[in-house]
């Protein structure tokens, strides 16, 4: 009985760690206002008043994804 605490407390140790190295953050989004048309930068909407206008896009200055190249050696 004893052991099967310590089973189930490393078991789910084991799977809190296994999400946090699938974590990756949230992308970033133009939003623009319904009232009069300005566009912010932002993770999540700013209210109600505004509905999302581009992205996703990488960083706080809403730049596109880096893309990355591998050249194969030769």
């Amino acid at each position: 009985m004893r052991w099967r605490g310590a089973r189930c407390g490393l078991l789910a140790g084991l799977a809190l760690c296994c999400g946090l190295v699938l974590a990756a953050p949230a992308p970033w989004y133009y939003w623009r206002s319904k009232i009069d048309g300005h566009r912010i930068c932002a993770q999540v909407s700013p209210g109600p008043g505004w509905e999302r206008d581009g992205g996703p896009y990488e960083g706080p200055l809403c730049q596109p994804k880096r893309r990355v190249l591998i050249v194969p050696m030769r």
